[in-house]
């Protein structure tokens, strides 16, 4: 594909492959939390909503006739990951990176996904909130690019 569809199947495959890493993710993380925390808890109610916008990422990808790349065998954590606290800042890190996936929707001409784009991007920022406890002024923007 090219132009325009070629653009949003490729943005369409990014949020995928940033899902599917952050599904991963959530498993170490949920994995490194207190066993029937609260905490806990709310790092599998994450991990289903990515699993959730995964499926519907797999239906827009097929509907425009492309097949969705699939998940990786494993995925290289951006640190190690040996506490409850570096639990959480996993959980952050992953939900910025679905929020900065996202954001190629949002860039879009097709309303729809640009509605998805958007919507993703809030949940994920108010996800990496919740982890984090502050918000980012523009969720899914390297800090670098904010600067002057």
């Amino acid at each position: 594909m090219t132009g325009s569809a070629g653009h949003a199947l490729a943005a369409l495959q990014d949020a995928l492959a940033a899902e599917q890493a952050a599904s991963y993710g959530y498993g170490v993380v949920g994995a490194r939390l207190p066993q029937g925390s609260a905490a806990q808890a709310v790092a599998g109610s994450d991990w289903v909503a990515h699993l959730r916008a995964q499926d519907r990422l797999t239906e827009l990808i097929n509907a425009r006739g492309a097949t969705p790349a699939p998940a990786a065998v494993a995925y290289h954590l951006p640190f190690p990951v040996d506490s409850p606290a570096a639990a959480k800042t996993l959980a952050a890190t992953l939900e910025d990176r679905v929020a900065a996936a996202y954001l190629g929707l949002v860039a879009q001409p097709e309303p729809e996904l640009r509605r998805l784009g958007a919507e993703q991007v809030r949940a994920a920022a108010l996800r990496a909130e919740a982890w984090r406890g502050s918000t980012q002024a523009f969720p899914g923007l390297p800090e670098a690019s904010l600067r002057r």
